[in-house]
């Protein structure tokens, strides 16, 4: 090794830096070592997520509820809908209703296959390729979600994704899947399938899933959340959290950037919880520096005030997500009326 040292690759956040190493026992003249180069700053500037649909009404006009989850998220000019809803017209609706054009959405993110996250996408897509033939026309999935689902006990498919797939391909819109992380847009990112590191129990049902070695029960591997890697911390938007909360939120700084999470939205499918489990998720919650909660669609309402206790946040920043609340970078949460 030479007397300036050797040369060593490290990645920091997601830059690749050069750094000179010098010797362990330094000879005269030596070069001093080269200070690493700071984690890359976040790519996102401004983040605002609107969401579409879940089961409470913001307000009168603004829109109606029901038993699902759809969100419009803006990234940097970059605009996303997250998941369809259950119903084939609701997001429609309720986009109408709060002025939200989706016309000139090109991308969908589907968290996982489950009705009540994808039941408008075909709606959707046909109704608005009328005014822009590429609208609504790239859908992001996770690995998995085409997979084949009994019911226990019975041979009828209860994965309605199956048959959707072909009608929505003779639209011209097209699936990409992705097994792992991607980047869709610069500093927009899907967690893809998310390794489940504590047990966290957030899947109900009795579905499963055949295989050659016999059924296995549904624990719903596709599920995937959208993380906006921005100034301020992480924004991250989850359908379900069938992988776990707790596991999607540390996976997320494991492979994009760590915290602060400035902004968790969506449905944690909580509700069924019991005590000693969301002072488990509020605990690891504070832990993860969880700034803000717009808890929507399976959270739970009972769920939402026990995190919020227990994640040392107050009626500002953990809020009951309603049609048309949104979550703005700079701004914060607007929950409109009913859930102020």
């Amino acid at each position: 090794m030479s007397a300036a040292g050797r040369v060593g690759r490290m990645i920091l956040g997601s830059t690749l830096a050069i750094v000179t190493i010098a010797p362990s026992s330094r000879a005269a003249g030596a070069t001093a070592p080269i200070p690493a180069a700071p984690p890359a700053a976040p790519p996102v500037h401004a983040v605002k997520v609107t969401i579409l649909s879940t089961m409470l009404a913001g307000d009168a006009g603004g829109g109606i509820g029901e038993w699902g989850f759809s969100a419009v998220v803006e990234a940097d000019g970059h605009t996303i809908l997250y998941d369809t809803g259950a119903r084939p017209n609701t997001v429609m609706t309720n986009a109408r209703e709060l002025g939200v054009d989706l016309s000139g959405i090109t991308d969908v993110v589907l968290s996982h296959y489950h009705d009540d996250h994808t039941g408008g996408l075909l709606t959707l897509r046909r109704e608005l390729l009328k005014a822009n033939p590429t609208a609504l026309s790239r859908t992001h999935v996770a690995t998995g979600i085409f997979l084949s689902r009994r019911e226990s006990g019975s041979e009828h498919e209860a994965n309605s994704m199956i048959a959707l797939r072909p009608e929505y391909e003779a639209t011209g819109g097209r699936f990409e899947e992705s097994a792992g992380p991607a980047e869709i847009f610069p500093g927009v990112w899907l967690t893809g399938p998310v390794p489940r590191t504590y047990p966290e129990h957030n899947v109900s049902g009795h579905a499963q899933i055949p295989t050659a070695a016999g059924p296995k029960d549904d624990d719903i591997p596709e599920d995937q959340s959208l993380v906006a890697d921005a100034e301020g911390g992480l924004v991250v938007v989850s359908g379900c959290a069938h992988a776990g909360i707790v596991n999607t939120l540390e996976y997320a700084e494991r492979r994009i950037r760590k915290g602060p999470v400035q902004a968790l939205i969506g449905g944690f499918h909580l509700f069924p919880a019991d005590d000693r489990t969301l002072d488990w998720t509020a605990g690891k919650l504070r832990e993860l520096n969880v700034l803000n909660i717009l808890g929507a669609h399976c959270t739970g309402i009972e769920a939402l005030f026990h995190l919020r206790e227990g994640a040392g946040l107050t009626r500002k920043t953990a809020v009951v997500g309603a049609v048309g609340a949104t979550y703005t970078t700079g701004k914060g949460i607007d929950p409109r009326l009913l859930a102020r």
